[in-house]
């Protein structure tokens, strides 16, 4: 437990002290959207990059101009199996955003953990082409040291961090679990979760520093379970429900 801790510590720490810029040149395009009253989408293609892309939407303390496209293809629910083999497919990433109906005056945030798949990287391709912004999170070692031959890579053997307008680093490593145990082959217990939620609230936290300096307060959601949550996210509810999807 230990070693784990100081592992998942010491990644942490990484992007904390390597990614500042990164991270700030996010926000600002987050911020600039938020002050234009215009929604932040996001989207994890890929196994439990999912849970990313669910990890800043809907979320107490976190903007309600966040707004997830929960796609179903890529999700475990509906098999492991099958979420690899979709993650994998080329065109699906297109149809996805083109389902969305992104143009100019969207930001489209996408999480990755190895920043390679075919369907990732046909949603950033895509959502360039229509205009919009796009910002990409995802490990920039991970995708490097992945053979341009893999099969989950998208036919341009393209890396997220290549084809996105900022790309912020999450340095999880490559095969993503750190811990080794005697007489164990494989490395044990995966780090790019903690990566991915670290990186996406501290991206959320230096967007509303950013507007809060701009005199500009956002709607956050309240904990639904702490009191008086649901009276203060009614008051904005009727702002977001038919803009947001999946609210």
């Amino acid at each position: 437990m230990s070693e784990y801790l100081t592992a998942i510590m010491a990644l942490l720490g990484r992007v904390e002290a390597e990614e500042g810029e990164s991270i700030a040149a996010a926000a600002r395009l987050m911020a600039e959207q938020v002050a234009a009253d215009r929604l932040i989408q996001v989207y994890g293609p890929g196994g439990h990059s999912n849970l990313a892309a669910q990890e800043i939407f809907f979320r107490a303390g976190g903007l309600m101009h966040v707004s997830a496209i929960l796609d179903e293809g890529t999700l475990l629910s509906n098999g492991a199996r099958r979420s690899m083999a979709v993650e994998r497919t080329p065109g699906y990433g297109r149809m996805v955003i083109e389902n969305a109906g992104l143009g100019p005056d969207d930001l489209l945030l996408l999480v990755n953990a190895y920043g390679i798949n075919a369907a990732l990287i046909d949603a950033a391709l895509t959502a360039r082409e229509r205009g919009a912004r796009t910002i990409g999170v995802s490990s920039r070692e991970h995708a490097e040291q992945t053979a341009k031959s893999h099969p989950a890579r998208h036919p341009s053997g393209a890396n997220l961090h290549e084809v996105v307008d900022v790309a912020v680093d999450t340095k999880v490593p490559i095969g993503d679990a750190v811990i080794e145990i005697a007489g164990m082959p494989e490395r044990v217990a995966a780090v790019s979760t903690f990566a991915n939620a670290f990186t996406l609230n501290t991206m959320v936290l230096a967007t509303i520093e950013r507007l809060i300096e701009q005199d500009v307060v956002p709607p956050v959601w309240r904990s639904g379970n702490a009191p008086g949550g649901d009276e203060a996210n009614a008051a904005f509810i009727g702002r977001f429900r038919e803009r947001v999807r999946w609210l």
